[in-house]
């Protein structure tokens, strides 16, 4: 597809305009004979979606010019003026890349920056150094740029991520209280084990999402103002994630093993309705200054204890596993 899903943001456009012209005046003051290409097109290329990000391409398009002008530099002394030397120059930095075994950004780097010396410019030592120096010199303008005007931070995404996975288990927690209260049919049990399988992909977008917060916190300015909020998301995160296993686990459980006669058993209503308290809790736990004993907070549900009696003989595999996934489920909302 050509377009985008979505528009890059507008912010970061305005900053990738602003490093390239300053990195061409800037370039341009050390080099006034030259025409500040590589100083722009460098400055255009590291200005990212983090400064972290932005100090990586920095130093991968740095070290991919400064090879690819010395493979240019050295083509050039070795076979002369040649307009076959273009092509043999990226076919070599090619290899050369694999050889060093060299990230994508540099690998691509390096012919592109080969290239453009044997295209554009002399291939003499002073032209090589100049355009090292120059590609050094936009490449900084765009961290510097990227890291004084508003530095990104990716931690709303990462907080609303965490939030949609919390309220999601407890969703499931419910569905599977419901499926214990009243008799269902097996197409009901397979879209309860359906969707709670699909909170594996809601639990990896969480991840990847606390992963992109905590890469846009790495060399920011900002970073100590906004530090704690992240932790506390990926504390909530490590609770939330084996809760997972076990709202996957339980409901796999029930579909296997589940007959109309469960209903009226008095053990299982009595898992339902711990089922019922726990997604409560954690719903108390995910939301804005979650804290289940911060004072002014609605009382855990989850504490009386649940009275088990001795279960027929064809159900005491599933109860008891479903006990002891339920014990899990509360030590993890209430943090014990």
């Amino acid at each position: 597809m050509v377009r985008a899903s979505a528009r890059v943001p507008l912010l970061q456009v305005v900053k990738t305009a602003v490093a390239a012209v300053a990195a061409w005046f800037l370039a341009l003051a050390v080099f006034p004979d030259e025409i500040p290409v590589f100083a722009s097109v460098a400055a255009l290329l590291v200005v990212q979606p983090s400064v972290n990000q932005s100090f990586g391409r920095a130093m991968e398009r740095s070290l991919g010019v400064i090879v690819g002008v010395l493979v240019a530099l050295g083509a050039a002394v070795v076979f002369g003026e040649q307009s076959w030397l273009v092509l043999l120059a990226i076919v070599v930095s090619l290899f050369v890349a694999w050889g060093l075994r060299l990230s994508p950004g540099s690998s691509v780097q390096i012919p592109i920056s080969a290239m453009l010396v044997l295209s554009i410019g002399a291939a003499t030592p002073s032209y090589a150094l100049a355009r090292v120096v120059e590609t050094i010199m936009g490449a900084a303008a765009g961290v510097l740029v990227n890291a004084l005007i508003v530095p990104p931070l990716a931690l709303e995404p990462a907080r609303a991520a965490v939030l949609q996975l919390g309220r999601r288990v407890a969703d499931e927690l419910d569905r599977l209280a419901a499926a214990l209260s009243r008799p269902g049919d097996r197409a009901d049990l397979d879209a309860a084990l359906e969707a709670a399988r699909e909170l594996r992909e809601v639990r990896q977008a969480a991840a990847d999402a606390i992963r992109s917060g905590r890469d846009s916190l790495t060399l920011n300015p900002r970073r100590s103002r906004y530090r704690k909020q992240l932790e506390r998301d990926v504390a909530l995160l490590a609770r939330l994630e084996p809760l997972v296993t076990q709202v996957i686990g339980m409901t796999r459980a029930v579909r296997d093993h589940w007959h109309p006669e469960l209903a009226d058993d008095p053990t299982v209503a009595g898992i339902a309705e711990e089922l019922r308290r726990a997604a409560h809790d954690l719903r108390l736990l995910v939301e804005p200054g979650g804290d289940l004993t911060a004072a002014g907070r609605d009382v855990p549900a989850l504490t009386r204890p649940l009275v088990v009696a001795a279960p027929p003989s064809r159900d005491w595999v599933m109860i008891g596993a479903l006990l002891e996934d339920l014990r899990r489920v509360r030590e993890e909302i209430l943090g014990r």
